[in-house]
């Protein structure tokens, strides 16, 4: 890497950093509660405070310090967040699959909404993963019953409200599920969205949400995607049966506290003042292949007469054909590295998670040039080969490109980054 490159690649990293820190979920929540304060419980009423997701423990932190004592406090996250808060119960879930540990969370949760009167409230602070982190299956399903559904729904290419609006058609906690487990409490959420466009009955699967769909639109996708047949019997059963009345669910208060979008505008206003920089898109969905092809193209149209910075946040999809390790984020590099070694000047391009964590991988995503593809053979691997087999992650390490932030205490999906020196 020549000195300009190793410059780029310090800026790179330095607003993907900028991008984490704006959704910093204890400074959010802050703000949140700064802005709209919680207004009093009737006499003899309790506060309940529930954290779930990769960002429960910061969230949680900061909620004590604003609303203390609570009646009862507990955080649901991922192993790697777990740690020790004084007066509350931290359990994990498992993510991206759920397992028992997610089962017995999802449970727990319940368990906490259950025992809350008309005088309490829930203060619910979501975060991304929640959706594995503390499942619930209906009556009649199994926790192997939706594992078996998740792992495909993860396979398959789907974006994250059509998984979603299927989650919830198989749980007794999304989609309102624990709103309607709390009644008549009062339920107010702050919600850390991880979901392009914040549908927030999508982030986490809405568990104090109205749900997204009904059974018929959960049948059709999974049909359209080709895994109706090959899901468990009881699952296809279940959602043949007549949908449930939901019209009386409770309202529930529910504030917005951090995005995406607001992490790539962190990334535009940090970028050098002398800078061309363009948020291109922040709905950088669908298939991972598309996504190469509209950076590409950003990437021919900018100016060369300028440093460029090309900003991109969203969240892709990878139809899985291989047997390989990898994450949307390091596929999507690797790309970047084999269909981009043409264009002019210095570049640099950063696909990362902003959790830290890129698929079932200790990297947050990859970070490329125009020399990474040629690297990857030098080092005697064959990145063609790689990368049809679905493993961006051996190839991106043997050419020491992987991006590794460690987990991160957050997550607004994932955010692009392209930078390109003139030549």
């Amino acid at each position: 890497m020549n000195d300009a490159q190793d410059r780029l690649e310090q800026t790179a990293k330095a607003l993907f950093q900028c991008a984490i820190d704006r959704a910093d979920p204890a400074r959010a929540l802050r703000a949140a509660l700064a802005e709209n304060p919680l207004p009093p419980l009737p006499v003899g009423g309790r506060n309940f405070i529930l954290a779930a997701g990769k960002a429960a423990v910061p969230m949680m932190r900061a909620a004590l310090d604003l609303i203390p004592d609570p009646a009862q406090a507990m955080v649901i996250t991922n192993s790697e967040n777990k740690t020790t808060i004084s007066g509350v119960e931290v359990i994990c879930g498992s993510h991206p699959v759920p397992d028992e540990n997610s089962e017995n969370t999802g449970q727990a949760a319940l368990s906490m909404a259950a025992c809350m009167s008309q005088n309490d409230r829930l203060i619910a602070l979501i975060s991304g993963g929640g959706s594995a982190l503390m499942v619930a299956p209906v009556p009649g399903l199994t926790l192997a019953d939706k594992a078996a559904v998740n792992q495909r729904l993860l396979a398959c290419g789907l974006d994250i409200n059509q998984m979603n609006l299927i989650r919830q058609q198989l749980s007794a906690l999304k989609g309102g599920g624990l709103l309607r487990a709390a009644a008549p409490a009062q339920v107010h959420s702050f919600v850390l969205s991880d979901v392009i466009g914040d549908d927030l009955r999508a982030i986490a699967s809405g568990p104090t949400t109205a749900p997204i769909g009904t059974k018929a639109e959960a049948r059709a996708i999974m049909q359209s995607v080709g895994i109706w047949e090959a899901a468990p019997e009881t699952v296809r059963a279940h959602l043949q049966m007549p949908d449930p009345d939901h019209s009386e669910t409770p309202d529930a208060a529910i504030t917005l506290i951090g995005s995406n979008r607001q992490s790539l505008e962190a990334m535009r206003d940090a970028a050098p003042a002398h800078w061309q920089v363009q948020i291109v898109t922040d709905r950088l969905t669908g298939d991972v292949q598309q996504a190469t092809k509209t950076i590409i193209e950003a990437a021919r149209r900018a100016s060369q007469a300028h440093p460029t910075a090309l900003l991109f946040g969203g969240e892709t999809t990878v139809q899985i054909t291989g047997s390989g390790l990898g994450g949307r984020n390091q596929e999507l590099a690797l790309r970047i590295a084999r269909d981009g070694q043409d264009i002019p000047g210095d570049w640099i391009f950063l696909s990362g998670g902003t959790d830290g964590r890129d698929g079932p991988t200790e990297a947050a995503g990859g970070i490329v040039t125009a020399t990474t593809w040629e690297t990857i053979r030098a080092c005697g691997a064959d990145p063609e080969a790689l990368l049809a087999d679905n493993d961006s992650n051996a190839a991106l390490a043997a050419a020491n490109a992987l991006l590794m932030t460690g987990g991160t205490g957050t997550n607004v999906a994932d955010v692009q980054i392209f930078l390109r020196l003139p030549g």
